[in-house]
């Protein structure tokens, strides 16, 4: 499998650390908001690239971090911690704000069927593994201590600017506008590890340490996540263009500075997606959510699907035209796939299953080019000379990696025998509810939660999400 390493700005073979598994971390939402398609963009990428490596024979331990915390609004530490802003833009709590927009994301992500991380950490539950890593550096002189803030010192590491291709000339004052000059820094490319009141003091999210109280920077909760859950070598590391400075920059600095050696391979990066008046970026006010999609009518899969009509590293212009056409793609080819369903004879073709899988294979390999995937399975669908049972069998093994639901007729259509217990076990419940039979109550929804089965109580009745 060949990849593009930001690292190296060229295309490599992929060779992990260990054959046996491959380890990947993927930077999660700052959950103040929702998240708008252009960041959903990135995790349908990050989806296709774990999709694809299981695909091919690889075990992979995926790690996410969910920031509820220390995410600035400037890149020079400068701002609101994101979440306080969202708190007060709803007023609410930050806790409420952050529970809010996580269950929201992963919504997001049932809906497109992107599948969840095997660890999910929210930045929050990590502070000791921070401190820890801040004391470090600061022991071994990457870090110093400014006004009760420990900020990280860039001008000891000599590889700063190898991952962004960026040099500190583009980093003067006044040079860039988001990088204000901050007295207490050495240098003005200094970041933050740890802020204490002494530069947020209405920060409610906070912890003692040894240097006061406070909360982390948004860099280190990444790298802390990262070397709890999956050790000091990491295979591949994920997320948006717009992370790869400052915030994978700053990742690389404090994890190598704290570890001694370098820490992660690869390094692959998600394109824009963008409207006709630039990126997408949740600062213009209005940005556009899945929900905003699914409420005019577009299927989330449409979507998807329109994701992967392009590849990751290009930038993609969203219109809806473009969803239109998808729309109409999309349909003609479950309708195809229905058709075939409805004359599903002939016996499996082997050698014509060996020869498509490959050219499947070849396509994601080669850079996850996920267009060229979507071509091959085209390409199956016109064969005239294979059966309709090798269609559908190939049909699904590339859903496997595709996830488009292409052998289901309908993607929000229960299997009517489980509706039917999970309705018939709330009519119980709430009987049990009315009879004061508290007891029973619980032990109807833990039955259900055991079958991953939640019900959620509101005020139009008892509602239920299949996990």
């Amino acid at each position: 499998m060949k990849i593009y390493n930001t690292l190296t700005k060229k295309v490599e073979e992929f060779i992990p650390n260990d054959k046996k598994q491959v380890k990947m971390y993927t930077c999660g939402p700052t959950v103040y908001n929702y998240a708008h398609i252009g960041n959903l963009r990135t995790y349908v990428f990050e989806d296709i690239l774990e999709k694809t490596l299981n695909y091919i024979g690889y075990d992979v331990k995926r790690c996410m971090n969910i920031t509820d915390v220390g995410h600035m609004t400037s890149d020079a530490d400068t701002g609101e911690d994101k979440m306080l802003k969202g708190a007060q833009r709803e007023n609410k709590t930050v806790y409420e704000i952050a529970q809010f927009y996580t269950d929201a994301f992963f919504s997001d992500l049932k809906d497109l069927n992107i599948k969840k991380p095997d660890i999910i950490s929210k930045a929050s539950d990590n502070i000791d593994e921070y401190i820890k890593i801040v004391e470090q550096l600061l022991k071994k002189g990457y870090a110093y201590l400014a006004n009760n803030n420990v900020y990280f010192d860039v001008s000891k590491v000599s590889n700063y600017y190898d991952l962004s291709g960026k040099n500190k000339e583009d980093l003067l004052v006044a040079v860039r506008e988001d990088v204000e000059e901050d007295e207490f820094k050495r240098n003005p490319a200094d970041f933050g590890l740890w802020f204490t009141v002494s530069k947020f003091s209405n920060q409610v999210m906070k912890w003692d340490s040894p240097w006061g109280i406070g909360y982390p920077g948004w860099h280190i909760e990444c790298s802390g996540i990262a070397l709890k859950y999956l050790g000091d070598k990491l295979d591949i590391h994920c997320g948006g263009v717009d992370n790869i400075f400052p915030h994978h920059t700053n990742e690389i600095a404090q994890s190598e500075s704290f570890i001694g050696h370098t820490w992660c391979k690869y390094w692959m990066h998600g394109e824009h997606l963008n409207d006709k008046t630039g990126k997408m970026s949740k600062s213009k006010g209005d940005f556009l959510t899945l929900s905003l999609l699914k409420e005019k009518g577009y299927d989330p899969l449409v979507y998807r699907m329109f994701c992967l009509q392009s590849h990751y590293r290009n930038q993609l212009v969203f219109s809806y035209e473009a969803m239109d056409i998808t729309t109409n793609a999309y349909n003609k080819l479950i309708n195809k796939i229905k058709s075939i369903k409805d004359n599903n004879c002939g016996k499996l073709d082997q050698d014509k299953i060996n020869n498509y899988k490959s050219d499947f294979i070849k396509a994601l390999e080669n850079d996850l080019n996920t267009s060229s995937a979507l071509t091959v399975l085209y390409n199956v669908l016109k064969d005239n000379e294979i059966s309709n049972k090798t269609k559908l069998f190939l049909v699904g093994d590339f859903d496997k990696v595709l996830s488009l639901d292409l052998l289901n007729d309908s993607c929000d259509v229960l299997d009517l025998e489980l509706k039917e217990y999970i309705e018939t076990m709330i009519n119980l419940r709430n009987e049990a509810k009315k009879n004061k039979d508290y007891n029973r109550a619980d032990e109807i929804r833990n039955e259900l939660l055991n079958k991953k089965i939640v019900l959620k109580d509101t005020k139009d009745g008892t509602i239920y999400e299949i996990k």
